[in-house]
C-alpha cells in the first residue's frame, strides 16, 4: 500500500488497538494497516515487540505508532489517546483487545489474580470507552472483546467470565449511549484461538481436545478473528450496532 499519493488528498483513518504487538491483537493491526488505516500500536510493557509490528507496518507502506500505556491507569489511558491524536490524526476506530487469562477455579482464585483480571479486561474496557466517548471521531467504530467460554461454562473460567460478561454489557449498553453521533458499539466472541494467551499452560491433549470442540475441528487462527473486526471497523457493518459475534467455528 503506497499512501504517499494520496494523503494528502484523503484524510487516513485512524484505528488504536489495545494490546497489539503479539497474537491477535498483531492480526487485527496488520489487517486494518492493509484496510488503509493508520495504526496505533497499544503496549503495556516490553517496548521491542510492539516496534518491531510498527517497522513491519510502516514497510508495507502504512502510518502506524507504538504507543505504551497500561490500560487500568485512567490516566495513561488519557495520554495514550492525546499521543495518538497528536502523531496520527483523531481516531476513528477503538479496538479494545488487551485482556488477561489465567484459569483456576473460583475458589483458588488469589485477591491479586481477582484484581489484576478485572483491572485490566474490564477497568481497561471501560477507560478506553469513556475517553472514546468524547474523543471518537463521528461515524467511528468501537470493538470489544468477550469471549465463546461466557457460553461454555467450563470450570476455571468463572472469573474471567465474569469479566467478559461486563464487556458485553457495556457493549449493549454504550451503544445506546453514544445515540446520534453515528458510532457503532459491537463485541467479537472468540472461541480457542492459537495464541500464547490460549495455549500456555496446556498440554498436548488438552489443545487437541480443544481443537475438536467445534465442527470445523480447528482452533482458530488471529488472522480469523481479524477478519472479523475488519468487518466490523469497515462500511459494511454500519447497520450493526450494540451486538456480540461469536466467532468460533460453531462451537457455541
Amino acid at each position: 500500500m503506497n499512501t504517499t499519493a494520496t494523503s494528502a488528498a484523503l484524510p487516513t483513518r485512524v484505528a488504536l488497538v489495545t494490546g497489539a504487538p503479539r497474537g491477535i491483537g498483531a492480526a487485527i493491526a496488520r489487517r486494518l494497516a492493509a484496510d488503509g488505516f493508520a495504526v496505533a500500536v497499544n503496549y503495556a510493557a516490553g517496548a521491542a515487540p510492539a516496534e518491531a509490528l510498527v517497522a513491519e507496518l510502516k514497510a508495507t507502506g502504512a502510518r502506524a505508532l507504538a504507543v505504551q500505556a497500561d490500560v487500568a491507569n485512567a490516566e495513561a489511558v488519557r495520554a495514550m489517546f492525546d499521543t495518538v491524536e497528536a502523531q496520527l490524526g483523531p481516531v476513528d476506530v477503538l479496538v479494545n483487545n488487551a485482556g488477561v487469562l489465567q484459569t483456576a477455579p473460583l475458589a483458588a482464585h488469589s485477591d491479586a489474580l481477582y484484581d489484576q483480571t478485572f483491572d485490566i479486561n474490564v477497568r481497561g474496557t471501560f477507560n478506553t470507552l469513556r475517553e472514546a466517548a468524547t474523543r471518537l471521531a463521528e461515524g467511528g467504530r468501537i470493538v470489544n472483546f468477550s469471549s465463546t467460554t461466557l457460553a461454555l461454562h467450563m470450570p476455571g473460567y468463572a472469573i474471567y467470565n465474569a469479566t467478559k460478561a461486563a464487556v458485553e454489557a457495556f457493549t449493549h449498553v454504550f451503544a445506546k449511549e453514544l445515540r446520534g453521533r453515528r458510532i457503532t458499539v459491537n463485541a467479537v466472541a472468540p472461541g480457542p484461538v492459537a495464541t500464547s494467551l490460549f495455549l500456555d499452560g496446556k498440554t498436548d491433549e488438552q489443545i487437541q481436545a480443544f481443537a475438536q470442540m467445534p465442527p470445523l475441528q480447528r482452533l482458530g487462527q488471529p488472522e480469523d478473528i481479524a477478519s472479523v473486526v475488519s468487518f466490523l471497523a469497515g462500511p459494511d457493518a454500519g447497520w450493526v450496532n450494540g451486538q456480540v459475534l461469536r466467532a468460533n467455528g460453531g462451537v457455541a
